[in-house]
């Protein structure tokens, strides 16, 4: 990004989801990334991690669970409450709210100069690839 090339967003919670899970795009460079993710049910489906990119992770609205390996609960987080997981640290996630959409804003920091990419340690039950990704952001 050049400087002075400022992005402007807002989030708006999708009205229109055509599956359980939906992405919006708030804002991004090459070193950041800005989500949140909308989950009606499930959430991240396999055990998983990234090399080169952390994740930061807070709920906006609903609840999350967050688990290690073994189905090891990493914690459960409510409104305003999330979890930092390092690159290279496996990880998937559900939603535990029973009446609420889960709402999670999602930040990811990538480290310059090393491939990004996710890691699957168990295979997906959802097609990462097929989630809608809806992008949001205005270039100034």
């Amino acid at each position: 990004m050049s400087e002075g090339s400022y992005q402007i967003f807002k989030y708006e919670k999708p009205s229109d989801m055509p599956g359980g899970k939906a992405i919006v795009q708030l804002a991004g460079s090459d070193i950041i990334r800005g989500r949140v993710q909308v989950v009606r049910e499930g959430g991240e489906n396999n055990l998983h991690s990234h090399r080169g990119m952390d994740g930061f992770w807070m709920v906006l609205a609903g609840r999350v669970r967050f688990y290690g390996p073994g189905d090891v609960v990493i914690g459960e987080f409510g409104k305003h409450e999330g979890i930092l997981i390092p690159r290279g640290e496996q990880y998937w996630f559900e939603s535990a709210s029973d009446n609420e959409e889960l709402e999670i804003l999602q930040m990811a920091a990538f480290e310059k100069g090393t491939k990004v990419e996710r890691v699957d340690a168990e295979v997906q039950k959802l097609n990462v690839g097929s989630v809608e990704v809806r992008e949001v952001t205005e270039t100034r």
